[in-house]
């Protein structure tokens, strides 16, 4: 059986066997945890958890549980509240570590996304007049780009000169493994880092983690990740693939809300060195003698002494509500049925593409199991715009992105295969039209 068709030879395109597959779904009652939104007063078929995850029903309840504790206790919250906010943030490494694959002193739950790229680029970005080249993926997300470029001119070097965008080839989509080697090996006694994110929000593309952080180490630079598209999303190991640092928002396949927490992972062999220089806070200062108020920091020997701020309280309650829900479900579960999900969601495109006079879709996602994630993106050769406005019209929640990419999402914990079948009809519906 070929690696990218995966399970799709024994797929059927009709409802009776969508539903078959969800009755058979070990994970398929969690969707009952989360609120679906309504259009035109039905359920929609919900794509976007790869741009802002669902909301948990539990949610609610655990950011009211803050607000009765800070009504009740005020500042005594810190210590009197149901989950204490002096410690709080110090129940995420051992929810975390099995979605990113780390262990628990090399996580932190802190700021968000760029904030905490800035700060781990404080410590891993530390250009010399030999080294000072970054790598990253080029149509990287754009903030990415902006705190990249800007880092490089914060040092007092040139972006045009310094930072290596690693682009497909004429005519292609994806990045190929051996052009980002390539590149690491070209410039290798220039290069200061290499960034790449895990999952490029574009294509979907899952790129190779392992085999780059070996290649930026090999010639003597770090490495390191941003998950934004990837936890939560796909199996990570970062402590085994000894990458040097990483960072990720928790809004999108994580669900814990708009503008929400986010996480960090740092190595173990930097988190526990006190030596390596980054920017200092309150909250990074040894937990024994933080409230002594010494002038010199004394950061903590684990990812929490890259902490500035005392945690916010109401946001991490939305972070652990969701936290939670995977922890029930377990990951090797959720990549399982994610796995099956876009399978079948490739299946039903080829079928489409296969049985159209004229191709309409291009799927610009690799179709190799390891090469993507939950994600899948259609390149639309003609009426991308007002195919996608047609779906909105019959509740199909996607995400349109410029110039011309419809992306979808089918996400393990509350996407169905019947989602799947039913987008299908949609969108053929809606080409043939």
């Amino acid at each position: 059986m070929n690696e990218h068709i995966g399970l799709s030879l024994e797929y059927k395109n009709t409802l009776d066997y969508a539903k078959y597959l969800d009755e058979n779904d070990p994970l398929h009652l969690y969707r009952e945890q989360f609120y679906i939104p309504l259009i035109h007063g039905k359920e929609s078929i919900y794509f976007t958890g790869n741009s802002l995850g669902l909301q948990p029903k539990t949610t609610q309840d655990h950011i009211l549980n803050e607000l009765e504790d800070w009504a009740t206790f005020g500042v005594e919250g810190h210590h009197h509240a149901r989950k204490p906010w002096l410690n709080y943030h110090e129940q995420f490494p051992e929810l975390l570590k099995d979605i990113v694959g780390a262990k628990e002193n090399e996580l932190v739950v802190m700021n968000q996304l760029t904030v905490n790229l800035h700060m781990l680029m404080t410590s891993f970005y530390r250009p010399t007049k030999q080294r000072h080249k970054i790598i990253c993926e080029g149509k990287a997300f754009p903030s990415d780009q902006y705190a990249l470029a800007s880092q490089v001119k914060l040092h007092g070097c040139d972006p045009t000169t310094s930072l290596i965008e690693i682009s497909p080839l004429p005519g292609e989509h994806t990045i190929s493994d051996k052009a980002i080697q390539d590149a690491i090996s070209t410039h290798g006694d220039e290069l200061a880092l290499v960034l790449i994110g895990a999952v490029n929000y574009y294509s979907g593309q899952v790129f190779d983690m392992k085999a780059i952080v070996e290649g930026a180490h090999n010639v003597g630079a770090h490495c390191g990740f941003d998950l934004a598209h990837a936890a939560g999303n796909i199996e990570l190991k970062l402590h085994d693939w000894e990458v040097d640092f990483a960072c990720w928002c928790s809004y999108k396949y994580l669900n814990s809300g708009p503008g929400a927490v986010s996480g960090v992972f740092i190595h173990e062999k930097y988190a526990t060195d006190t030596s390596v220089p980054r920017f200092a806070g309150w909250w990074g200062h040894n937990k024994e003698t933080r409230f002594k108020m010494d002038k010199t920091f004394d950061p903590i020997a684990t990812a929490e002494g890259w902490q500035l701020s005392n945690a916010p309280i109401l946001s991490m309650a939305a972070h652990y509500a969701a936290l939670e829900i995977f922890a029930a479900a377990g990951m090797p579960a959720l990549l399982q049925k994610s796995k099956k999900l876009t399978d079948y969601l490739f299946f039903i495109l080829n079928e489409i593409n296969k049985n159209s006079v004229e191709q309409i879709i291009e799927i610009i996602t690799p179709q190799e199991n390891r090469k993507h994630g939950c994600q899948v993106s259609m390149l639309m050769l003609r009426n991308g715009k007002e195919i996608f406005e047609e779906l909105k019209k019959r509740a199909v929640i996607a995400d349109w992105r410029e110039p011309n990419v419809i992306r979808i999402a089918p996400v393990p914990l509350y996407n169905s295969f019947e989602d799947v079948f039913r987008f299908g009809e949609i969108i053929s519906a809606t080409l043939k039209n």
